[in-house]
């Protein structure tokens, strides 16, 4: 398990973080989130043992990071923010250096490099000096030197960062399937990306934890949870749906859109309003081209928690 306990960090009279305590257990994959300057990458260098805190205590599976620093960090995987690593090495020589770190031997050390190597589609790239590396191909190495030692605890600070659609796919999946077995903490400003991976997310803002759920749990408190979007196949009809779904009882309010002509009714109180609605369209002879629930949306969420 990983375990804070009021960590804290001062520089001068800035508090960057600020009595923040949780723990992860094995199987979770715990998104952190917060804006820019929030406390995110503190609090993961706290954690990690890249800097000490103020005040308050984190350990790793049971090792406390300032008094038993080598155990902590032996069962950890960390990937910083920006992949920081050796430019002029190539990545091949920079593996090896890192699985000597890691004091990898024999069989297991052939393996685990296979396996990075591989599964990062480092193959073609293995005799090219890091600092000649895309930032994308810099990040997957960096990625590669979290894992290769195979730890049941990864720290990743934003770790799809740089990369394209199809890398962060393939990252992603990765992560999933690891997280079967381990605990895992990432650091993010990406919402898609805890829909993607993460089972529970933290909301840090200004220092402090502001919200502690399930990703659907966040997404339960948005105003847009439960609502209903309609696009209409006859544009000409928006006026008039817009009026007769502003005129229901269980709706709070109507988004319209005229470029794609769409309707967003917002539910009074989170209130279940797809039966309304769709009977509203079929008495009126709305034509509709789609009509979608919505769960709720994360961003908004962000926005009115962060704020």
């Amino acid at each position: 398990m990983i375990r804070t306990e009021h960590l804290t960090k001062h520089y001068g009279s800035l508090a960057a973080v600020e009595d923040v305590s949780f723990a992860v257990a094995p199987g979770e994959v715990l998104g952190f989130l917060g804006p820019n300057g929030a406390g995110k990458t503190t609090t993961m260098r706290m954690i990690t043992g890249f800097v000490a805190p103020t005040s308050g205590r984190a350990s790793i599976c049971g090792h406390d990071i300032e008094t038993e620093p080598l155990a902590a960090k032996g069962v950890l995987g960390y990937l910083p923010e920006g992949a920081p690593s050796y430019g002029e090495m190539t990545v091949s020589r920079f593996l090896d250096f890192v699985a000597d770190l890691r004091a990898l031997r024999g069989e297991r050390r052939a393996a685990r490099l296979r396996h990075v190597i591989e599964h990062l589609h480092l193959g073609g790239v293995l005799e090219q000096t890091i600092d000649t590396l895309s930032k994308g191909f810099r990040r997957r190495v960096g990625l590669a030197q979290a894992i290769v030692h195979d730890p049941p605890v990864l720290i990743l600070d934003e770790p799809t960062d740089g990369l394209d659609p199809n890398q962060k796919h393939e990252v992603r999946t990765l992560i999933n399937a690891m997280a079967r077995d381990k605990i895992i903490v990432i650091s993010t400003h990406l919402l898609e990306e805890v829909d993607a991976v993460c089972t529970r997310a933290i909301i840090i803002a200004r220092g402090r934890i502001v919200a502690d759920d399930t990703p659907t749990g966040l997404a339960a408190r948005s105003r847009y949870h439960n609502a209903v979007s309609m696009q209409l196949a006859e544009p000409g009809q928006l006026e008039a749906a817009r009026a007769a779904l502003a005129g229901l009882a269980v709706v709070a309010g109507v988004e319209v859109s005229e470029r794609d002509a769409r309707l967003t009714a917002l539910p009074k109180g989170g209130a279940t309003i797809l039966p309304a609605l769709s009977e509203l369209a079929a008495s009126r002879g709305l034509k509709l081209k789609e009509l979608h629930l919505e769960s709720g949306r994360l961003d908004e969420v962000f926005r009115t928690i962060t704020a």
